[in-house]
């Protein structure tokens, strides 16, 4: 059957009910509440601000959000965002104005991010890691009309300019009064009109780029055409509507951006804290019997790491998902983390430009634990060289990929690498035979030493193999011979001891010369950003910052070869 254009809207909304019914999250609505589902749907399209409206309508006494203060029903959100998006009008925020939210994971960020798109604002999350400097800095190149931020982060505030209006959504003891701020999200829900909005395009999102390895950009958040994206991901992943889930990935990031909007999609009960404590996590999810847990890495790292006694306090037995993704997954902590909680484990990844690429499930890890999976239905992945060539299994080059999420693009102007219609992630990888993905690294850290192109990321993997080793980075340094050196820096295991001669030899033995690291610092930790990810721009030079925990000779400054 062929859809005429003017009916492509109901088009849409009929794919999308199609896939919640599919999900177990579509229940019979109610006849009276019809016109209003349709009418939110012809509002904002597929957005937060229908996902609410949608469940306000469906599912009006479900509970949508816990969080430190309690819980609030799909009803309450729905209605309480309207009100708050009439506050903000009424302090002058306008439809294609920005506001800057700063905050860790509450009802306040979920109900100011919906609140922006019910005004036609545009939302700017803001990574909790940021410094003053950087913070003002890119609050300033997007030009915002407000700020909404935990009062924690007033420090960071103080040079803002007095034309930008400041929200405080969270104090130290909730969302009640700021210390320094008369505004509040709680405030101007309680003060403003529940009257419909006039009805004016949804604001768009605009997440950050990592900034790990450079200055962290503003990328415009795709929006979706349909559920198309969502269904493909529940054919590789079984997660269910109306279930609790646990989101310990920040909600700033696109990773628990994503996660969230998914769970809205489908009727689910997202569980949030503030900042994430591994036994306080498999408390949450023995207490609300949550069945999906979406977290980055290192949490997962955190979580293998608490007595034996005190992970076996908790009833794990409803945890039927537990989706990593932000940064590279290590095939050890893959391995160890099946091990404890059996196949569960499932490795996303993805890239601000080109959203989801691939899935490896419980049974792809099992296999090869390092892969991130293939790639869903409706993304096609190509594995390219310098020229454009597609390159076949065993090959490494440039990872592409396309799919229905368009990007945006970057809010600076500037573009991304597009080839036959396929988009660049930023990473190197290669496919095996199987059409499984493995990334090798990011193309920005690749080095050339000796004329030979290398990737740091091949010698993280091996170094993350050892025993002794905690946490490991690889970066290149520059070598007034081979123009370029990789230098390691370990954090080592508790109690463990390690020489740098025993890393290169370790290394030595299973990659070629030119990625065996010519330097080895020891290190008490890495530095990291708040998703997780290793800023190497910050870890200083090869020799700084030796732990006494490393053996005698760990950082030799002599040059020698590996």
């Amino acid at each position: 059957m062929t859809w005429p254009r003017a009916f492509a809207p109901l088009r849409g909304m009929a794919t999308g009910l199609l896939t919640l019914s599919r999900a177990r999250s579509l229940r019979a609505v109610p006849p009276n509440r019809l016109f209003g589902l349709v009418d939110g749907y012809l509002r904002w399209g597929l957005t937060l601000p229908f996902g609410y409206a949608f469940g306000a309508a469906a599912r009006r006494h479900q509970v949508a959000i816990v969080d430190e203060l309690g819980s609030l029903t799909y009803a309450e959100v729905h209605w309480r965002t309207t009100r708050l998006a009439h506050g903000l009008a009424g302090q002058g925020i306008r439809a294609g104005h920005t506001v800057g939210l700063l905050c860790r994971n509450h009802r306040g960020f979920v109900e100011s991010l919906v609140a922006c798109g019910k005004l036609g604002a545009h939302a700017l999350l803001l990574n909790t890691g940021l410094g003053a400097e950087q913070l003002l800095s890119v609050l300033g190149e997007h030009g915002v009309a407000a700020v909404i931020a935990d009062d924690e982060f007033n420090d960071r505030l103080r040079d803002l300019s007095d034309d930008v209006v400041v929200v405080t959504a969270w104090t130290e003891t909730g969302p009640g009064k700021s210390r320094e701020r008369a505004l509040t999200v709680a405030g101007l829900i309680d003060t403003a009109p529940v009257v419909p909005l006039p009805r004016r395009p949804p604001g768009t999102v605009i997440t950050l780029t990592s900034g790990t390895t450079g200055t962290a950009k503003g990328a415009r958040r795709p929006e979706l055409a349909s559920l198309a994206p969502v269904a493909a991901l529940l054919r590789r992943v079984p997660l269910r509507g109306g279930e609790p889930w646990l989101v310990s990935g920040p909600l700033f990031h696109t990773w628990g951006l994503a996660m969230s909007q998914i769970g809205v999609a489908l009727g689910a009960t997202l569980v949030l804290h503030r900042s994430f404590d591994p036994a306080a996590a498999l408390a949450a999810v023995d207490r609300y019997r949550c069945t999906c847990l979406f977290a980055v890495p290192v949490m997962l790292h955190r979580i293998l790491e608490l007595p034996a006694a005190q992970r076996a306090r908790h009833d794990l037995s409803c945890l039927r998902v537990v989706a990593s993704s932000g940064s590279a997954l290590p095939a050890r902590l893959s391995i160890a983390f099946q091990r404890e909680f059996g196949p569960v484990l499932y490795n996303l990844y993805g890239s601000t430009e080109v959203s989801l690429v691939s899935v490896a499930t419980p049974g792809d890890l099992r296999t090869a634990p390092d892969t991130v999976g293939r790639p869903p239905a409706g993304t096609r992945l190509a594995i390219l060289d310098e020229s454009g060539a597609e390159l076949p299994p065993g090959r490494t080059g440039q990872i592409f990929a396309v799919n229905a999420l368009r990007f945006g693009g970057y809010t600076d102007g500037t573009g991304v690498a597009v080839r036959d219609g396929l988009t660049a992630t930023g990473d190197v990888g290669r496919v095996d035979d199987a059409g499984r993905l493995f990334v090798i690294g990011r193309m920005d850290d690749m080095i050339i030493s000796g004329g030979e192109n290398v990737y740091p990321g091949q010698t993280e993997e091996v170094l993350a193999a050892l025993p002794q080793v905690r946490e490991v980075a690889v970066v290149g340094v520059p070598d007034r011979e081979w123009g370029q050196r990789l230098a390691a820096f370990i954090v080592l295991a508790d109690g463990a001891k390690l020489s740098a001669d025993g890393v290169r030899e370790h290394v030595r033995a299973r990659l070629a010369v030119f990625s065996v690291p010519r330097e080895v610092t020891f290190l008490d930790e890495l530095p990291r950003n708040a998703t997780g990810k290793i800023v190497k721009r910050r870890l200083g030079r090869p020799g700084e910052g030796t732990s006494p925990a490393a053996e005698p000779g760990a950082t030799p400054r002599d040059g020698s070869p590996g």
